[in-house]
């Protein structure tokens, strides 16, 4: 397995370094517009924040792994592993431009071009990613990661979005001016159930 030594630094300092990559499954391409970063024990909004479990194993490393996860009973969400093995950080990858297979991402999304890859959830529907491909080497294989040649410029940052822990953290970074970021949405507290 080749090393990531592109994404074995500090969460913060990968994650604005993965706008531009291309993240490949099967026929269809997406060139990465917006990421989150989450940093493990250091961070309470991190799935790694109270230790590993089953779900969240992937997140220990090594860097270049892909940790998917199921939320709300219906969506599926990916991330990038970075940092240190045994140090749990990863990227959420929020939001991308289809460049290749846009007809299948079309057939599995039936939405305009710009909201093809518009969000997470979009985004793994998009290019056919679940559970299954949790802990999947993205070096390799019909799912793959190929970083930018230069870093994207015209980064911009700011909260993460529907977090109701850590929420202040300006850990979201986006390509400005990209029409397939997606809306900021701050989190919306729900009343508990009794």
């Amino acid at each position: 397995m080749p090393g990531w030594p592109e994404l074995e630094g500090a969460v913060l300092d990968v994650a604005p370094r993965l706008l531009g990559a291309v993240l490949r499954h099967d026929d269809v391409a997406v060139r990465l517009t917006e990421v989150e970063a989450y940093d493990g024990p250091d961070d309470p909004g991190s799935h790694a924040f109270n230790g590993r479990t089953p779900r969240n194993s992937v997140m220990f490393g090594p860097p270049g792994f892909l940790y998917v996860y199921f939320t709300y009973g219906m969506h599926h969400c990916c991330n990038v592993v970075v940092g240190a093995e045994g140090r749990p950080s990863a990227v959420l990858v929020r939001a991308g431009e289809v460049v290749d297979g846009l007809d299948t991402a079309r057939a599995r999304r039936g939405s305009t071009d710009r909201d093809l890859a518009r969000g997470p959830a979009r985004l793994c529907q998009a290019l056919g990613i679940d559970r299954t491909h949790d802990g999947a080497d993205l070096s390799r294989g019909s799912l793959t990661l190929t970083l930018p040649a230069e870093p994207a410029t015209d980064v911009r940052t700011g909260p993460r979005v529907g977090l109701r822990q850590a929420a202040d953290r300006a850990w979201r970074f986006w390509v400005d001016g990209e029409p397939t970021v997606s809306t900021y949405r701050p989190a919306v507290a729900r009343p508990r159930r009794r």
